[in-house]
């Protein structure tokens, strides 16, 4: 009986695995799309679903309904590839949608959908080729997806990852509650009991008698800390990798800003005034052009990359048809009829953007946008694909500046069209990199690679419209109501906490006006460019993207962001990587999921009072 029991296959596929994997990236979608407009990146799921995985499979389903062998890692491994691969959505649609709610663009949600459902599953056709060239040939880290495997190994570990995972949810829900507008007008107080922000410099202003004029004052000015504990959370998970993030917030603030200032660059202003100026004319346009000039370097890179996955590409036929090794590797076949399926679905977008005033079609503007956009679309999947192998950092941002500046000299300015063919381009190069990292976890946990590309598949229209669903509920948060963008929101209007700033797609509005109007600062965008190449010599991944995210977020975020890079590091030196992975792990990802789980509530509950 025990040899029967022992011979028997682990439970991967199931019907389980699929639905929890489907719930549970439901709620981090509309999780991670608020996280996407306040901090301006994105996060992966994975570590969060493998960890409640284990929790509700294991836990609740072999031990309450008894289900034998409920919960085994391969199990577990579908359960968070499922959940990761429906998330993704959040970030590709939170970096490039917005931009037409800021911008006032009158637009089709449905095409915005069919965009974003052909982006997300032409990310999963690229990496086909790409899964042994860069995990088994070249052997690339994937950071997030050694973590994860480490949690899908230690599954007594389980329940004690769920637990802190719970505390994280609590502390945050409890910061958040307390830093809320909102939360405060409910109970009849004029201002949250603690303030969301912690305006340090200017205190240190008033102390220290500094002159808000000159160079240390807009040092002072600029040091502001975020008590957002999504924001410390992300920084927790990152530890060492997102410290270029910090550094580069930090290189703005107290090196280039006051630089500025001292040369007398800056308008003669003071206090909030001369701030918004150096951000605006300054910081602001120069960390887009930094951004586009990683993006670009990102390419120059990716070329052997792009040689080496079309030698897998061949050498897998060949192995296939000597070995029948297509059992576990998806066959060619599928990335050929996957690429052209991509291509008609953008070419019925593009016929959709392109309809004249008179009811014609340009039917060859329209291929010229398929074709350039199916090009580009490949070409960001293997840059992400191999950046986030090295590093676990992905340039969506820069990649989705490059296909809507591409896409408005094709179309002649035509910015609907424009930015969704963006919204393709950055779900997919995001489902690149998440679905690569999945199959690193697959590799080290005994997966399947095929049957992980197939649940892939089979949730790839999930994501899209959740997340662009939950950004349209977030912009109509009003009236009256915080955590929301749009004009309605009475936050926005007021200047508190709870206005997004949704600082992908503003970079992305300020780079479309620009170019629209033949205003654009050209000399601070090519400046800002050519330090985002020059940075691409360094040896990390995605640095010039970073430094430029950096540069054009507001500082307060990154600030508090580097607080938990550097607390994680220094946690990790002392206590080692047990404590960092045990401990901080599930710890951060509850902040994460815990601010913005309840954020969305109290949204939900301000436009249901309002109705």
């Amino acid at each position: 009986m025990s040899e029967a029991v022992s011979a028997a296959p682990y439970r991967e596929v199931t019907v389980a695995a699929v639905v929890l994997g489907v719930l549970q990236g439901a709620v981090m979608t509309a999780a991670f799309v608020y996280i996407g407009l306040k901090l301006g990146f994105g996060l992966a799921g994975s570590t969060v679903a493998a960890i409640m995985g284990f929790a509700l499979l294991r836990g609740v389903g072999r031990k309450v309904f008894k289900v034998k062998g409920c919960g085994s890692i391969v199990e577990n491994n579908i359960n968070q590839t499922i959940a990761s691969g429906v998330n993704t959505a959040s970030s590709g649609v939170v970096f490039t949608f917005p931009a037409l709610l800021l911008l006032g663009q009158d637009f089709n949600v449905w095409t915005i959908i069919l965009s974003a459902i052909a982006g997300s599953f032409m990310g999963i056709v690229v990496i086909i080729p790409l899964r042994k060239q860069l995990i088994e040939i070249e052997r690339l880290r994937f950071p997030s997806g050694v973590a994860v495997a480490t949690i899908l190994k230690s599954p007594g570990a389980g329940a004690a990852k769920a637990k802190l995972l719970g505390y994280g949810f609590a502390i945050g829900l409890v910061v958040t509650v307390l830093t809320n507008h909102t939360v405060a007008t409910w109970v009849g107080m004029q201002h949250s009991l603690v303030p969301e922000t912690l305006n340090i410099g200017p205190w240190l202003m008033e102390k220290l008698g500094v002159s808000d004029g000159g160079a240390a004052g807009i040092v002072l000015l600029g040091t502001t800390l975020s008590l957002s504990m999504a924001n410390i959370g992300a920084g927790l998970l990152s530890g060492r990798g997102g410290l270029p993030f910090f550094l580069g917030g930090a290189l703005s603030w107290w090196v280039i800003a006051p630089f500025v200032v001292g040369q007398g660059w800056a308008p003669p202003v003071h206090g909030e005034e001369l701030w918004g100026a150096v951000y605006g004319t300054m910081l602001r346009p120069t960390g887009i052009g930094v951004l586009i000039g990683g993006a670009l370097a990102g390419v120059v890179m990716a070329f052997p990359a792009i040689k080496g996955a079309i030698r897998s590409l061949s050498a897998a036929a060949k192995l296939a048809k000597k070995t029948g090794a297509a059992a576990e590797e998806m066959s060619p076949k599928v990335m050929i009829v996957g690429l052209v399926g991509a291509f008609v679905a953008l070419m019925a977008v593009a016929l959709l953007g392109t309809e004249a005033g008179d009811g014609s079609l340009h039917i060859g503007m329209a291929l010229s946008v398929a074709v350039a956009g199916t090009i580009w679309l490949g070409l960001a999947g293997l840059i992400v694909a191999q950046a986030t192998g090295m590093t676990d950092i992905s340039p969506l941002s820069g990649l989705a500046l490059i296909a809507v500046t591409l896409m408005l000299a094709l179309t002649g300015g035509n910015v609907v069209l424009a930015v969704t063919i963006g919204v393709a381009v950055c779900v997919a190069t995001n489902q690149c990199g998440d679905m690569m990292t999945d199959l690193k976890t697959g590799h080290l946990v005994g997966g399947v690679p095929r049957r992980q590309q197939m649940v892939q598949f089979g949730v790839a229209w999930v994501g899209p419209a959740i997340a662009i669903g939950t950004t349209l509920l977030l912009w109509h948060a009003g009236p009256g109501g915080t955590n929301g963008f749009g004009p309605d929101s009475v936050a926005c209007q007021q200047h508190l906490g709870g206005c997004l700033p949704a600082p992908q797609a503003g970079a992305l509005q300020g780079m479309i006006e620009g170019v629209l109007s033949g205003n654009a600062p050209v000399d601070k965008y090519v400046a800002g460019a050519a330090i985002g190449g020059a940075l691409a010599v360094f040896p990390v991944g995605g640095l010039g993207v970073l430094v430029g995210l950096a540069m054009y977020l507001p500082f307060e975020i990154t600030l508090g962001y580097g607080i938990g890079c550097t607390a994680s590091m220094l946690l990790e030196r002392k206590k080692g990587h047990r404590f960092y992975s045990d401990i901080l792990v599930p710890l951060a990802a509850g902040l994460i999921v815990g601010e913005a789980l309840t954020s969305l509530g109290i949204t939900l509950a301000t436009l249901i009072g309002a109705s």
